[in-house]
């Protein structure tokens, strides 16, 4: 294998190359063009489609069948969006490369912020860099697609690494929500890492919530309406679509059955989140800090050094150069330095405000994230970007081939991802492709769930005479 150096490096120009190129794989970024086309031109993308602007040389070159919907964006990258338009005027190709630069500035950032995290674990620092700054499916439908939810996860892996300071870490959660809604799962993760610490807790969700709130309130609720409007869609590629065929052959075609499918939904998710921490919080994935890698700007490896031998009495080598931690003796020695004051690492510990079992926030983020795309009714191959983000900055684990599986199904069902202009001779992977997939999909679903518990089951869970979580 190459270095993890080489590979970053590799990933990082391969983005910067392709801000270059004309988008491809679907028609999204024409979509964005005319949603900031329309701010500078004094319409509502929220309330206005592309159709309300004949003769506009961005507007019509918005594809079927979008040319008709308002934006789902929220008001943050509707107003990069809008910065786009403003620099293009009316040309479509400037407009549409500045949004090219803006976005590939975010996969590299993102890419540079974990490299830099991991860069302490050869091993790590490569995994991390296959899964996200050379991953070549990450960069065809990140980058090359140009979707907005680069910026988004931009915001929340560095929200994750910022953690120790509330303002900031509040400040990028909410700039993250505020471009797409479904990554506002990750802010749940910290959420729970500090639910013993309120106060801090209290910090980070107010600055959050303050740019959320004065994000659309300055857009607009019609914003909103139009999130609540396309949460009960269902892509035909997901397993959903499966079950909605089921409901009409059975019970009668008269309804899309979509408030039973999200009902459905959420239940899914639950059970394969539920799952995932369950696992997480018998294994060592509980406490999946990178060694040598700052946790939060908190501690290293590094610096943990001097931990009991209670806390090395479970030996985990995910990738060949680790050193696990029980939760239990990582809290044992936590209680132990914390009780005496003459701990900097263990005082650094108790301030990460780590969740009871041991889970901390990159986990947490990680497994809702996870369970989200698999058990979502609206699922796109970018989505998948967001839970290879989440899983870059914990250990490595099973999790990983099933979410890189997940990312390679949708990328054949949806290859590519647009309706118009599509070749007659290539209709046969629309119609019949894709929905065969969606029974991939499923299976891979269960396989996760079935594995999550046998794995959990494995796991021998920590005697309670060796600590107390913190």
């Amino acid at each position: 294998m190459p270095s993890a150096r080489l590979l970053v490096l590799i990933g990082c120009l391969a983005a910067a190359v392709l801000a270059f190129l004309p988008p491809s794989g679907s028609g999204d970024h024409l979509n964005y063009a005319a949603y900031g086309r329309m701010v500078t031109l004094g319409l509502n993308p929220y309330t206005h489609g592309a159709v309300d602007l004949p003769g506009d040389p961005i507007a019509d070159a918005v594809e079927e069948p979008w040319r008709e919907e308002s934006s789902v964006y929220g008001p943050v990258a509707t107003a990069l969006q809008a910065v786009a338009s403003w620099i293009g005027g009316d040309s479509l190709r400037l407009t549409i490369f500045v949004l090219a630069l803006l976005n590939s500035a975010a996969f590299i950032v993102t890419g540079l912020l974990i490299d830099r995290f991991t860069r302490d674990d050869p091993a790590r620092r490569l995994r991390a860099a296959l899964l996200w700054t050379a991953n070549p499916l990450l960069l065809y439908h990140l980058v090359a697609g140009l979707h907005v939810d680069t910026l988004a996860i931009a915001c929340m892996v560095a929200a994750l690494l910022a953690r120790s300071r509330p303002v900031g870490a509040g400040a990028l959660l909410g700039l993250g929500v505020a471009i797409k809604v479904n990554a506002g799962l990750v802010a749940l993760g910290p959420a729970w890492e500090l639910r013993r610490r309120p106060l801090r807790l209290a910090v980070m969700a107010a600055c959050a919530l303050a740019v959320v709130v004065m994000g659309y309130a300055i857009v607009g609720p019609e914003a909103i309406t139009t999130v609540t409007r396309t949460s009960k869609s269902i892509s035909h590629a997901s397993f959903w679509k499966l079950v909605q065929g089921w409901f009409q052959a059975v019970v009668g075609t008269g309804s899309a059955y979509r408030g039973e499918i999200q009902i459905g939904s959420l239940l899914v998710l639950v059970l394969v989140a539920w799952s995932l921490l369950r696992w997480a919080s018998r294994s060592g994935q509980a406490s999946s800090l990178i060694p040598g890698g700052q946790v939060g700007g908190l501690t290293s490896a590094g610096e943990a050094s001097g931990l009991t031998s209670a806390g090395r009495e479970s030996s985990l080598n995910p990738v060949g150069q680790m050193s696990g931690l029980t939760p239990a003796g990582l809290t044992s020695h936590v209680a132990d330095r914390v009780g005496k004051g003459t701990s900097r690492v263990g005082s650094r510990w108790a301030r990460l405000g780590t969740a009871q079992g041991g889970l901390e926030a990159p986990v947490v983020a990680a497994g809702l994230v996870v369970a989200y795309v698999f058990a979502t009714p609206y699922i796109l191959p970018w989505y998948d970007g967001l839970a290879l983000g989440m899983l870059a900055l914990v250990t490595a684990s099973a999790v990983d081939g099933f979410v890189v599986a997940h990312l390679v199904v949708l990328s054949l069902a949806y290859l590519p991802a647009r309706v118009e202009g599509q070749p007659a001779d290539l209709e046969w992977l629309r119609s019949v492709l894709r929905p065969q997939l969606a029974w991939v999909l499923l299976a891979l679903t269960v396989a996760l769930v079935v594995w999550a518990w046998r794995a959990a089951k494995r796991e021998r869970t920590p005697p309670a005479s060796a600590g107390r979580p913190l």
